[in-house]
């Protein structure tokens, strides 16, 4: 699979990092494997699904926390600790999904309302550690 781009994803409201590096799903293709496959995400790591305003655990093995935010990065609603085999129904004005490790919302404060920021850090390195967890099969 090609690599895509990764950022750092910042709340400007409270000052606080949700992700060191999340990374970018905007593919038809990589927004629909999402996390599959993966057994986990570390702390710091997250992965956005871009166009998205609704997500499913299905087949996934871990809890994870989400945040939905429309285009200018503002919170439209955060979801902690979404067990696996189940589904968050669409969020009225949302354009994209952040997924991250249970606990990091609570960690980072972030609620409704509050704006999200993305910084770039660049592609991957030739490794692609990240993206081998994030798409792929173990």
């Amino acid at each position: 699979m090609a690599q895509s781009l990764r950022v750092r994803v910042v709340n400007v409201t409270r000052g606080t990092v949700l992700a060191e590096e999340a990374q970018i799903a905007s593919s038809f293709f990589a927004r629909g494997w999402g996390l599959l496959g993966c057994r986990g995400l570390h702390p710091g790591e997250g992965l956005i699904l871009r166009p998205c305003n609704a997500i499913h655990t299905f087949f996934m093995r871990f809890s994870i926390d989400v945040v939905f935010a429309d285009r200018q990065g503002r919170v439209k609603a955060v979801f902690c600790g979404v067990k696996p085999f189940r589904a968050v129904l669409p969020v009225p004005g949302a354009r994209w999904a952040l997924e991250l490790p249970a606990g990091a919302v609570a960690s980072s404060g972030t609620r409704r309302g509050d704006v999200l920021r993305e910084e770039e850090k660049g592609h991957p390195s030739d490794s692609g550690e990240l993206s081998e967890r994030l798409f792929l099969s173990d």
